[in-house]
């Protein structure tokens, strides 16, 4: 069988990415930068943001350990990078007429990674960012006049309505056109309003406006070289740039770190269910391979192509898997200064949930805050649990149901590369080390998110045993005070209590009613 080359694919080509400053965005430049040598200019679409100009956000990106290998190795390689002044909020992308004339002379190959993960916000948010900002993504592909392959980053879970998600495209439930123009003459209370009709079986509005975006690329296959690729959840590197590499909180680094830091105590979730994730550099490695297999080719298929990129069925895990593995690597290695000993669980009880959550989660944050107020001091805790309760609600309906995606396009990437771009892009994970993968996981998010240093872990066991004796003492004082009150208010429970007067008696709370009540 013939096999392709990536390498000689991107060969001189220029590419343009959108969203290049996200978390898979750069893994995609520093993957592009360092395994091929020989690739044309990477120009990165990039605004100025909390302060920061363009080229302090460029030469911030640079400084990333993400980038290390490419600075140390190939430094030279670090000028393809080419930022350009704009936002996919904006028609042409708010390009100048320079820049705009650049790229429609040199890109043939087009990353759309742009969009916002904030799962919680307003439909208008999604839409303007995620849909609209994929139309203009479009409108700009046009105008390049050697584009080979536009590729749209898109996520396996904008169909909730299936319970399988095929490699296929399906029609959304409404006219992406029409809540565009909806949302052009409505005011934000009123579309608020409308939001829940507008969803049906969507979950919130990322999921809805991915859906929209899907159907825009898909209706212009007919005018330019679309394919659509749907992660699964991404997650740390297993092996690129860095083992481990993760920059972002979102997904489940976010739950096992706050976890490990003892903020999140419950969450509800089917530990019996697989988790369908993959590594953002598994997901990198796909879609260059995916640029390289759609953009070489002459004669378009008559639909367009889709790609379920997820490795839930090469290496199967359940997310009670994960929480086992995390808790013990987490007992051995614990986060620094957790607020409480962490010993979270998973649940799908969700009147279970809801106790934990109100006497673990909110309870607390009441206390910390209220002897915060006492020392004059900044309040937080009850602000961080809002957002925490916020952030597991909306996710909690990905890890309480089943998905399954079946990826036989995604599957067949590995036959059609050489042996050699088989290991540098490699796409098969089913001899992978589960286990130390997520103890990555967890070292990355200490390191690269929490900034913690790792040769600290014995200060850090010395504390975590301190707060595991802290829990359990207060876990009895609380029983024995429960007991207490079901003491004085039920003889049948005090005369119970009474039997073992000898003991009892010198027990707190719990003696002194039962001994004063003889």
């Amino acid at each position: 069988m013939m096999t392709d080359s990536i390498r000689e694919f991107y060969k001189s080509k220029n590419v343009l990415v959108t969203g290049g400053t996200g978390f898979m965005g750069k893994v995609l430049i520093e993957k592009l930068l360092f395994s091929i040598p020989d690739i044309g200019n990477i120009y990165v679409l990039m605004r100025p943001k909390k302060g920061k100009s363009v080229n302090q956000r460029y030469e911030d990106m640079q400084r990333l350990p993400l980038f290390d290998r490419v600075r140390n190795t190939k430094p030279a390689a670090l000028k393809k990078i080419v930022p350009l002044t704009g936002d996919v909020l904006f028609d042409d992308f708010g390009l100048s007429e320079r820049d705009m004339q650049t790229i429609s002379e040199d890109v043939s190959i087009v990353f759309h990674f742009a969009a916002t993960l904030k799962l919680e916000a307003p439909l208008n948010e999604n839409v303007n960012m995620n849909t609209c900002g994929t139309q203009r993504a479009l409108n700009v592909a046009k105008k390049l006049k050697k584009l080979r392959v536009f590729i749209h980053l898109s996520t396996a879970f904008c169909y909730p309505d299936y319970a399988v998600l095929e490699e296929k495209m399906h029609a959304p439930p409404v006219k992406p056109s029409d809540i565009m123009h909806l949302l052009e003459w409505l005011d934000e209370k009123k579309v608020a309003i409308l939001t829940p009709s507008l969803l049906g079986p969507h979950p919130n509005c990322y999921t809805f406006s991915k859906r929209l975006a899907e159907n825009i690329v898909e209706n212009e296959y007919e005018n330019l070289p679309t394919v659509v690729v749907r992660p699964s959840i991404v997650c740390p590197s297993i092996k690129e740039p860095v083992p481990g590499w993760v920059d972002s909180l979102n997904g489940p680094v976010g739950l096992m770190l706050g976890a490990g830091k003892g903020v999140i105590r419950s969450m509800l979730c089917d530990g019996s269910l697989v988790a369908q994730v993959i590594p953002v550099d598994t997901c990198i490695n796909a879609l260059i391979a995916i640029g390289m297999i759609e953009g070489k080719k002459e004669d378009k298929a008559e639909l367009m192509p889709v790609y379920n990129v997820n490795i839930g069925h090469q290496k199967p895990t359940t997310w009670g898997e994960v929480l086992k593995i995390g808790k013990d690597y987490g007992r051995k290695y614990p986060l620094a200064w957790p607020l409480w000993y962490p010993n979270g669980d998973i649940t799908t009880n969700y009147v279970l949930h809801e106790f934990k959550r109100l006497f673990y989660h909110l309870l607390p944050a009441y206390c910390i805050d209220f002897i915060l107020f006492l020392l004059r001091q900044k309040r937080f805790m009850v602000r961080v649990q809002d957002r925490i309760s916020q952030g597991l609600q909306v996710l909690q309906y990905f890890t309480m149901r089943p998905w399954t995606f079946p990826c036989p396009n995604f599957d067949s990437l590995q036959s059609k590369l050489d042996k050699e771009e088989q290991v540098i892009f490699n796409t098969d994970l089913t001899t992978a080390d589960r286990d130390a993968y997520l103890q990555q996981c967890i070292e990355g998010g200490r390191i690269f998110c929490l900034k913690e240093d790792p040769s600290k872990i014995h200060i850090n066991r010395a504390y975590h045993n301190f707060l595991f004796v802290l829990d359990c003492l207060v876990k009895i004082l609380f029983w024995l005070l429960l007991s207490s009150f079901f003491a004085a208010y039920f003889t049948p429970v005090r005369d119970v209590l009474s039997y073992g007067e000898p003991v009892v008696k010198y027990l707190p709370f719990v003696g002194r009613v039962v001994c004063d009540k003889e």
